[in-house]
């Protein structure tokens, strides 16, 4: 896949947080560092994202976006 945001930073999703509407995903990018991103439930389900895997928060101005190979 490619991109042209920049700001890509690899981890692994150490929590999922659903809600009615929206979901919060937390990727550890390093011991100890973290970094949140809420999407939407369809987008959850879409891109099969569970705890464990291994995900790559994508920064483009004050969005993050969640990318999965």
């Amino acid at each position: 896949m490619k991109l042209s945001a920049r700001n890509q930073l690899k981890g692994k999703v150490v929590e999922i947080q659903e809600g009615v509407v929206s979901a919060k995903v937390v990727i550890e990018i390093c011991e100890g560092n973290r970094i949140s991103s809420t999407i939407s439930m369809d987008a959850l389900r879409d891109l099969g994202i569970k705890v464990g895997d291994e995900a790559t928060a994508v920064i483009k101005a004050t969005s993050v976006m969640v990318m999965v190979p």
